[in-house]
């Protein structure tokens, strides 16, 4: 199916691994000029080598942490220098803290707020003006199956309302920048097998102790458990594949729509199943 991306200007906030990456290397096979950026400069390098553009595409990638107002404007200006216009912004930098309640820090608090759902407004407001000068722009902003679905053990108090915010943020958005033709969704991921973030989950299921064939073996024992037979849990094309659609002229009709894909709502939590085998192992 032709989706109709060739020529497209795409941004990709935290598109350096997982959900970014597949989505930014789709893009450009598709022949859009994607731009890239994540916070580590050899992340980002190792991202452009793995993406071969297509029907006249490419990859651009900028040093930015989209935490950070300053760097916010850098990437918005190297977007402006280099296009003038903005055609899709993919809002997909984010991060998970999952605690109990009680244990939960201020910094927490602040970081999971900063890098999920304010990163998202600052940098969809400060591409506005790029977005505007498009024929037909799309915002699609990535949240995850927390904003829906509690996660418990160990938490997800600080997580979830943030990724909360950001399914709400992309109905108000959707509203407001109807008037301009510029459509907004909000993709729901649920468990995404997604290396570096699964070694996340495990080191601090595990107490800072983490070791790789142990890590491995026990994903691949949960998985069986977990999800239905004969199914898996995602893997980040799963995302990308429907990032791409929206974004296209096929999804014309779309707006305002938050979807969740995550395999079924049988489908069980990665992080709970963790400290779940973790209590039960203990015990």
């Amino acid at each position: 199916m032709n989706l109709e991306l060739t020529g497209q200007v795409v941004c990709v906030t935290g598109g350096s691994e997982g959900i970014g990456l597949a989505t930014a290397r789709a893009f450009a096979e598709e022949g859009a000029h994607v731009i890239i950026c994540a916070r580590r400069p050899d992340k980002l390098a190792e991202a452009v080598r793995s993406i071969s553009p297509a029907n006249g595409g490419s990859i651009h990638a900028v040093r930015a942490d989209v935490t950070s107002l300053q760097d916010i404007d850098m990437l918005i200006g190297e977007i402006q220098t280099r296009h003038a216009r903005l055609d899709v912004l993919v809002n997909n930098a984010g991060t998970g803290i999952y605690k109990p309640f009680a244990e939960v820090t201020d910094d927490d608090l602040q970081a999971g707020m900063a890098m999920n759902f304010f990163s998202q407004f600052r940098v969809s407001q400060r591409a506005l003006p790029l977005l505007k000068a498009s024929r037909a722009a799309s915002i699609i902003n990535i949240s995850g199956r927390t904003a829906l679905r509690g996660n418990f053990p160990p938490g997800s108090s600080c997580t979830g309302p943030a990724k909360a915010a950001e399914v709400r943020f992309s109905i108000d958005l959707a509203t407001e920048l109807a008037d301009f033709g510029i459509r907004v969704n909000c993709v729901v991921p649920g468990v995404v097998k997604s290396e570096e973030r699964m070694q996340l989950w495990e080191s601090q299921a595990a107490g800072g102790k983490w070791e790789s064939d142990t890590a491995i073996a026990k994903r691949q024992g949960l998985e069986s458990t977990s999800v239905p037979k004969g199914q898996t849990w995602g893997v980040p094309s799963d995302i990308a594949n429907v990032v791409i659609f929206l974004a296209s002229p096929r999804a014309s009709y779309v707006n305002g729509a938050a979807l969740t894909v995550d395999g079924g709502p049988h489908n069980k939590s990665y992080v709970t199943q963790l400290y779940v085998d973790r209590d039960q192992t203990r015990n």
